[in-house]
């Protein structure tokens, strides 16, 4: 479904952009209208990145949450240990 929603954004970039080209050349009775496409197009990328934005944070806070269920402490344990022995003896991994 991303891939669905970022092709759908990188085509309305593309219409946007084939629009900014187009301005030097339209005709300044449809320069309004011209302009009204644009700003339409950059809501629709705007809110398509507050969209995707949204998804990410979510998914943050899901990983952050299951991560928060994890018991880190053999991993501690493990690192202290380790990190003890190479204060002591002054050599990494030793």
């Amino acid at each position: 479904m991303q891939k669905d929603d970022l092709a759908g954004l990188e085509h309305k970039v593309g219409e946007l952009e084939k629009l900014t080209d187009a301005l030097d050349e339209v005709p300044e009775e449809e320069l309004v209208g011209t302009l009204g496409e644009a700003v339409e197009l950059l809501a629709e990328i705007n809110a398509g990145i507050e969209a995707r934005l949204d998804a990410a944070g979510d998914e943050s806070r899901e990983i952050g949450a299951l991560l928060g269920e994890v018991d880190f402490g053999t991993f501690d344990a493990a690192m202290e240990d380790h990190e003890q022995r190479e204060r002591t003896t002054g050599e990494p991994g030793a």
